[in-house]
């Protein structure tokens, strides 16, 4: 079983800058993917981002790119968002999530909101 919690939402202005934390604990959650999704009000949840268990390969959605960045502390077992010149199109609960793939789906955090004010 893996435990997911995030950490680092809040509220910011557009241009601004946040970064979440997904903390993981468990017997296997090194050796799983991490992902990140988010979900805003009447969408539909999408993927944001993800690295591979040992942080040698990341992806993108291509509305993040350039703007966001994924990174893991083996040792913390903690997988961090880089959230860089946040827009207002940003506001959503970000979700992480673990699993086996590049898209992981298996264990579910409980969301942590990032609101981008224009």
């Amino acid at each position: 079983q893996v435990q997911l919690v995030e950490s680092g939402g809040g509220l910011v202005q557009a241009g601004g800058s946040l970064t979440l934390s997904c903390a993981a604990s468990g017997c296997t959650a090194s050796n799983y993917a991490i992902g990140w999704f988010r979900q805003a009000p009447g969408k539909e949840r999408e993927f944001v981002s993800s690295i591979n268990w040992s942080g040698s390969t990341s992806t993108y959605a291509d509305s993040v790119k350039g703007r966001f960045t994924i990174s893991r502390d083996s040792a913390k077992n903690t997988v961090y968002l880089q959230m860089n010149s946040l827009k207002p199109e940003d506001t959503a609960v970000y979700y992480c999530a673990a699993g086996w793939t590049m898209s992981p789906n298996n264990y579910w955090g409980q969301g942590t909101q990032v609101t981008v004010s224009s």
